[in-house]
């Protein structure tokens, strides 16, 4: 533990909403695999362009308001990002104890059954 976010990740953290930032801060912070940001807010042109191929299924995307990031586990045996599941149940499950900590409510791609997202991590919709 003792993982720090990297000035790139911190980058993508600029126009995200205070809430999730706190979360994906303190999720690290707790974190028993190292990860970095890879998405934060995203403008329509881009939306439209992962759309097209096939990365993304919706042009209604949380990163458009910046209540979304994607992470990619830190593999421990590498020292190199990768998208493995297991990887990323360990960042979720931090991920979520963080968002019970700070009272923010949060979705993970990762269990979505239409289209698994495991990078994705966002707070939905407030009615």
């Amino acid at each position: 533990m003792g993982f720090s976010f990297s000035s790139r990740s911190e980058a993508f953290l600029t126009d995200i909403d205070p809430d999730l930032c706190r979360v994906a801060r303190h999720a690290l912070a707790i974190s028993r695999i190292d990860f970095a940001i890879i998405s934060g807010k995203r403008d329509m042109a881009e939306q439209r362009r992962l759309v097209r191929s096939g990365a993304s299924q919706t042009l209604h995307s949380r990163h458009l308001t910046g209540h979304a990031i994607d992470v990619v586990p830190i593999d421990p045996s590498t020292g190199k990002g990768r998208f493995h599941r297991a990887l990323a149940l360990e960042v979720a499950a931090a991920f979520y104890e963080a968002s019970q900590q700070h009272n923010v409510p949060l979705r993970w791609g990762g269990m979505w059954t239409q289209f698994e997202d495991t990078p994705h991590f966002e707070i939905p919709l407030r009615p």
